[in-house]
């Protein structure tokens, strides 16, 4: 995610740079063309101009059908810091007399450990997604250095070697640290150490965890539907493709400059729309691993914070860093 106030326009461009490019030679080809066939090219702007309204209410359904997908995510994220909190505050309000205070800090280690197994979790790739490889994030180094050490790393500092051994059995390792809480509150209930109200109350906790996860997992697991984005890419090159041949019907009325502004307007117009779509494209996948994705490394690291000063831990890390404006 960029938190600067402004992208800078150069790092736009060159976000854009291929569509950019194509524009430019596409547009040049078809008016050298014009100029040594001397066949008359040129289209009424009247029919094209149309279609550029129907391209361009359907890439306006397209990013806010994308960005409701990423403003979701962050919602459910933020769920998840709530409710974590909430769970940390249960487990270190129940009695010292029945729970001693390492069975507590045990627990929310394993908190802290289901947060960061959900992030790694999130950020495998899909078919569908763009699939940037960690290596290729070179304005981040701080977040491709944690992308390339993986999942066991982070489990280690707050899970022993036989509980991760044991986890990753299993094909959902964050369903399964929440089935530990779940039984752990189970255990203390039927020993009499807290009351049945107390431990409703904690298990409604983790059932709200369990509604996060699954709210995160279908938005990583179910795509923007392939049929509108790849109807909304195809009719985008029609459109684009047709620009030049009417800006030339309506430059031609200047036989000194037609050339010289279509080429120019032709990539201006070619390159807004493909950088709408490349936008849209960009955003309806809130957890792959990009520069525009939801930051749930932060908010994790936000949650790792506020737990650990919760148990009076020393060693707490930093907030996640801004890198180049981007905090992810």
């Amino acid at each position: 995610m960029y938190v600067n106030r402004h992208y800078h326009i150069w790092s736009t461009v060159r976000w854009s740079k291929k569509p950019l490019t194509n524009a430019l030679l596409y547009s040049a080809a078809i008016i050298v063309l014009y100029e040594i066939t001397g066949i008359p090219f040129s289209l009424p702007w009247q029919p094209i101009s149309v279609i550029g309204i129907a391209v361009a209410f359907y890439l306006g359904f397209k990013n806010n059908s994308s960005y409701d997908r990423a403003w979701e995510a962050r919602k459910i994220w933020g769920a998840i810091v709530n409710d974590s909190r909430s769970l940390a505050i249960g487990i270190l309000s129940l009695p010292a007399a029945q729970v001693p205070f390492e069975w507590k800090k045990q627990f929310i280690f394993r908190q802290i450990a289901w947060v960061m197994a959900l992030k790694h979790t999130m950020r495998k790739g899909k078919s569908w997604e763009h699939n940037s490889k960690f290596e290729n994030l070179i304005f981040t180094p701080y977040f491709r250095e944690e992308g390339m050490k993986g999942m066991d790393v982070e489990l280690e500092k707050y899970l022993n070697s036989e509980e991760i051994k044991t986890l990753k059995a299993y094909t959902n390792i964050p369903i399964q640290i929440l089935k530990a809480h779940s039984l752990d509150l189970k255990d203390l209930e039927e020993n009499g150490h807290i009351t049945e109200y107390k431990q409703v109350w904690l298990q409604q906790l983790i059932a709200r965890l369990v509604d996060n996860q699954g709210a995160s997992e279908r938005i990583k697991n179910f795509p923007f539907p392939r049929q509108y984005a790849s109807t909304g890419l195809f009719i985008n090159y029609i459109f684009c493709a047709l620009i030049p041949f009417g800006l030339l019907d309506i430059f031609s009325q200047s036989e000194l400059l037609h050339y010289w502004l279509t080429v120019p307007f032709s990539t201006i117009i070619i390159w807004i729309f493909f950088l709408v779509d490349r936008i849209g494209d960009y955003s309806e996948n809130p957890f792959e691993a990009a520069y525009n994705d939801v930051p749930i490394s932060s908010i994790s690291r936000v949650v790792e914070i506020d737990l650990l000063e919760m148990l009076g831990e020393k060693e707490v890390p930093d907030p996640y860093p801004v890198e180049n404006g981007f905090l992810m």
